[in-house]
């Protein structure tokens, strides 16, 4: 398997483990993740595939504060030098990604894949001052958030087809594999295995 093919494996991994609530759903995503990446680190990689990774690497910011009002949030990011033509936003209605390139020569990224509610994608918007980016999400609707991130009920009553937890992680397993390519039929086929011989 190739290095690239092995890095897209890894970002899609990483990917459903951000969608991942169910703790077992979540240890076999993380078991995957280190055994991708044992064999990254393991394949030669190529000077030129280096250079074009390191072109769109990212240092993610996890760090930033937020305040709100009835009607929106803002995100407050302290980074300097940012240019305002060099940031490239990104808003869905559960979901904001914005990347900040050729910021003293690295290119940083702010994700939150999963909000808590929605927000109105057009009207959201990036302000980029001399110390810092605050970044305004225009809530669906009024009222107050507790979190900025998605957080499942764990008080939630089990009914229907939840009570057998099993089924719940195999349904998701199953649409995953439905809907995923090739590489991911594979990832998921050698989970898969890797658990039932533990």
């Amino acid at each position: 398997m190739s290095a690239d093919e092995l890095r897209l494996d890894l970002e899609e991994l990483r990917r459903l483990e951000g969608l991942a609530t169910r703790p077992r759903v979540l240890s076999l995503l993380a078991n995957e993740i280190r055994s991708v990446d044992a064999k990254m680190a393991a394949a030669p990689v190529p000077a030129a595939a280096a250079a074009a990774r390191a072109g769109v690497s990212y240092v993610t910011l996890g760090t930033f504060s937020w305040d709100q009002d009835n009607d929106k949030i803002r995100v407050y990011i302290f980074l300097e030098n940012v240019d305002q033509e060099k940031v490239e936003t990104t808003f869905k209605p559960m979901s904001v990604d914005i990347k900040f390139h050729d910021v003293k020569g690295k290119n940083y990224r702010c994700a939150i894949p999963k909000l808590n509610k929605e927000i109105v994608p057009e009207k959201c918007k990036v302000v980029v001052k001399p110390t810092k980016i605050v970044i305004t999400l225009w809530k669906a609707s009024t009222g107050s958030w507790l979190d900025l991130h998605y957080k499942e009920d764990k008080f939630k009553p089990i009914t229907g087809k939840d009570k057998d937890p099993m089924s719940g992680i195999m349904d998701l397993m199953k649409d995953l594999y439905e809907e995923g390519d090739d590489n991911m039929r594979r990832t998921i086929g050698q989970t898969m295995m890797d658990a039932r011989a533990i």
